[in-house]
C-alpha cells in the first residue's frame, strides 16, 4: 500500500497521503476532544510532504490554529476535522484515521496524553500510555 485517500463528510476536501505511516496513537489531550466531539481522537502520522489536496479540495480546507505553533484542518463547508500539523512535529502530518476511506495502515500503538483522559469512556488497556510530560520530554530529546 503506497498510499491512503480520505476526505471530509461532505467530499468538499479529498486528499492522499503517503505510507507507511510513522505511528498511529489514540489522543486523549482536551483540545483533541474539543476539536472532534469525541472522547479521543486516533491520529496517523505521515511525511509532510506526501499529503497532496485532490483538485478543488485547497479553495474548502481551512486551518484554525488550535494553540501556539499547532493547527488543525478542516473542512469550511461541513467542518469534518481531518488534519494537525504542529512545529513540534514540523516533518509530519497528523490525519485523523476516521477521515481515511480505508482506515490507517496499522494499529494504534498508544494511548496519548492519558493524564488527560475522560473517565466516562472504556478503552482498550493493552496499550501502553504517556502522559503530557512524557510526550513532551521526547519532543524536547528529538529536538535536542
Amino acid at each position: 500500500m503506497a498510499d491512503a485517500s480520505g476526505g471530509c463528510l461532505c467530499g468538499a476536501v479529498r486528499f492522499r497521503v503517503g505510507l507507511p505511516s510513522n505511528w498511529v496513537a489514540h489522543c486523549h489531550c482536551s483540545l483533541c476532544r474539543r476539536a472532534h466531539g469525541a472522547a479521543f481522537v486516533t491520529w496517523m502520522s505521515a511525511a509532510v510532504d506526501s499529503l497532496t489536496l485532490q483538485e478543488g479540495s485547497e479553495a474548502a480546507l481551512r486551518w484554525h490554529e488550535s494553540s501556539p505553533g499547532a493547527a488543525r484542518g478542516f473542512c469550511r463547508d461541513c467542518g469534518s476535522p481531518m488534519l494537525f500539523r504542529s512545529e513540534a512535529w514540523p516533518a509530519e502530518i497528523h490525519v485523523a484515521a476516521a477521515a481515511l476511506d480505508d482506515g490507517p495502515d496499522r494499529a494504534p500503538q498508544v494511548h496519548a496524553f492519558w493524564d488527560t483522559h475522560v473517565a466516562w469512556a472504556s478503552v482498550d488497556g493493552d496499550l501502553p500510555t504517556r502522559t503530557e510530560a512524557e510526550i513532551r520530554a521526547a519532543i524536547a530529546l528529538r529536538q535536542g
